[in-house]
């Protein structure tokens, strides 16, 4: 298993794969996150689960610093459950205008009206970041196929409409 942090090395190992399976995650993986690896090995000779925790997804009162990261332990799991790569970027490589405090991200994905709702009603702009960093890793890695978790039904809905 190979781990990547940049979007080039990235790029150049995936380059020559027919077919890619994606997972998306933001780390701190349980059984459930090896079982959607499982799932895209049924569907690509080549795994890749990325590893950011994506400060657009987080509110003002929300906080980034205390999210897990057990990056370590994760590419363990992930290694023995088959993944192929697992691209684990910094902030700066997803976000390059980034200047250690602010992002300064002046394009987001708009997600549609449910984004308000529900849970999105008490964390405004998260599934914009959501959205936004999902689109960004889908130009990045261009997976043949994606495989998501259904535990978030707004989040998967505002997915499938991505």
């Amino acid at each position: 298993m190979q781990i990547i942090n940049t979007i080039n090395e990235l790029r150049s190992a995936l380059e020559k794969q027919t077919s890619v399976a994606f997972v998306p995650t933001m780390g701190n993986l349980h059984a459930g996150h090896i079982q959607l690896v499982e799932v895209a090995k049924r569907h690509a000779q080549c795994v890749v689960v990325s590893i950011f925790v994506n400060p657009l997804q987080f509110g003002v009162n929300e906080d980034l610093a205390s999210y897990p990261r057990t990056l370590d332990a994760d590419c363990k799991k992930l290694e023995a459950a088959g993944t192929s790569i697992v691209f684990a970027p910094k902030v700066e490589e997803m976000y390059p205008d980034f200047d250690g405090g602010n992002l300064n991200q002046t394009m987001t994905i708009t997600p549609p009206p449910i984004a308000n709702e529900l849970c999105g009603a008490s964390r405004p702009g998260h599934f914009s970041g959501v959205a936004t960093v999902v689109m960004k890793l889908f130009n990045i890695v261009q997976p043949t196929v994606a495989v998501f978790g259904k535990k978030d039904f707004q989040q998967l809905f505002i997915i499938e409409q991505l």
